[in-house]
């Protein structure tokens, strides 16, 4: 067996889980021990390599201060702090280099990005996108609307799911896209949805938005490290991401940008910052801007170092256990494991009887993710019933007091994520354990 296919030990030992008594878990038999961590979709564990390489900027801001711009003990000069890491970032995105560029936060980003890309006209102005997207999204989409004079109401399209149901199919997608071919600016989804946990066909979607004249970008911030992507390939015209969760980079870590290459001649920075001037000339401090060529070129302040420093020890780990294809192939595995589990539960109630059972006395929950496990990360959402009767906030209660750290969004969801690089089949029994637990307390 495999280290990618043995379930039963990390991918990798380099990650530090919290601990139980540090979490609040004092009914835990063990509280010193490592708690079961499932929420590498909200933020990802340290990693000892990520702890290390901060330590080592630590040390020199401290021993050579400014000069570590220009000489850095480890050979990590700050002045191309990022060139380490824009390579290990294409490779996860599906890109070349000079496509992608390490820097600022995704809503940053993303507002940089529409700046560039929406340019609506008063026949082409609207941007569809899935109902309920990330909230920060949907500020972006209305505020960039507004900016141009159009009414939000009517310049976003939300593709909402069919009644009784959760999720998108793709051909509504694509029949929505079809049906206002004519008005639309720009086609901006998740890769994969925040809430429900749905893998979006992204390869489809981009070509229909191509075929039909519109641009496509994509928001990956819970698909960047989780699931192999191929934007060049699938002719994205942008994309954007965080990397804090899946990516492991530390809270408020910095983020990332992809613009296609042929792009790269047509649109500059509107925004111009002089991290984006061109390396040789940067430091002379010329006062017309030179971008640097492809995405880089969208730079405006240099990085902060401690950040690029635990997302570059994080991308490492990707890179010597397989990439993207390992990780996805042993995700699959346990993702699958921890779905059979909850699917085996009596609470369970299928996703298609959950709608009338909704109103029920019991508690239970249904799954409201996608059961294809090719439409699917690493994430499974737990929607509990009756909906509107405050189980989920109960039963996260129990879990965190056990232990185990999922992640939970009012009013009746809770996301649970075994990512690959460190959660074993241990974890996802110890959760449904807990869950079922905690539901044969609430029957009493």
């Amino acid at each position: 067996m495999s280290a990618t296919t043995d379930l039963n030990v990390p991918l990798s030992n380099e990650f530090l889980r919290p601990i139980n008594r540090e979490i609040g878990a004092v009914d835990s038999p063990e509280p010193g021990n490592g708690a079961v961590y499932l929420c590498g979709n909200s933020l990802g564990l340290l990693s000892n390599r990520s702890n290390q390489m901060v330590q080592e900027e630590l040390k020199a801001w401290g021993t050579r201060a400014v000069v570590g711009h220009f000489s850095h003990p480890q050979d990590r000069p700050w002045v191309t702090c990022t060139d380490k890491v824009n390579p290990l970032m294409a490779e996860l995105v599906g890109a070349n280099e000079k496509e992608v560029a390490c820097m600022g936060t995704l809503t940053n980003n993303l507002h940089l990005m529409m700046d560039s890309f929406y340019k609506p006209t008063a026949e082409r102005y609207k941007i569809v996108c899935e109902a309920k997207a990330f909230p920060s999204d949907q500020y972006a989409f209305a505020s960039q609307v507004k900016a141009h004079g159009f009414d939000p109401e009517e310049a976003i399209i939300e593709v909402s799911p069919r009644d009784g149901e959760y999720t998108l199919r793709e051909e509504d997608i694509l029949g929505v896209l079809e049906a206002n071919a004519s008005s639309i600016a720009l086609v901006l989804f998740s890769g994969i949805q925040y809430y429900t946990g749905q893998y979006f066909p992204m390869k489809s979607i981009t070509k229909k938005a191509k075929d039909l004249g519109c641009i496509c970008g994509w928001d990956l911030a819970h698909a960047f490290g989780n699931v192999p992507l191929s934007l060049h390939d699938w002719d994205v015209d942008f994309a954007v991401w965080c990397t804090y969760k899946y990516g492991n980079s530390g809270p408020g870590g910095i983020a990332g940008l992809f613009i296609h290459e042929r792009w790269h001649k047509v649109e500059k920075p509107k925004y111009a910052g002089w991290w984006g001037h061109e390396l040789a000339t940067r430091f002379k401090m010329p006062p017309k801007f030179s971008p640097t060529p492809g995405a880089q070129g969208f730079q405006q302040s240099n990085p902060c170092v401690l950040a690029v420093a635990s997302l570059y020890g994080s991308l490492q780990i990707f890179k010597e256990v397989g990439g993207t294809s390992v990780l996805r192939e042993r995700s699959l595995l346990l993702t699958g494991h921890l779905d059979q589990l909850l699917r085996a539960s009596k609470y369970f109630v299928p996703p298609g009887e959950a709608i009338t059972a909704s109103k029920r006395s019991s508690p239970g929950f249904t799954i409201i993710t996608p059961s294809d496990p090719e439409a699917r990360g690493a994430q499974l959402s737990l929607l509990f019933l009756p909906v509107g009767g405050g189980i989920m906030v109960k039963v996260f209660d129990y879990l965190i007091k056990h232990g185990v750290v999922g992640d939970e969004r009012e009013p009746d969801v809770i996301r649970l994520a075994p990512a690959p690089l460190y959660n074993t089949i241990a974890d996802c029994d110890a959760a449904v354990r807990y869950l079922n637990e905690a539901l044969d307390t609430l029957s009493k």
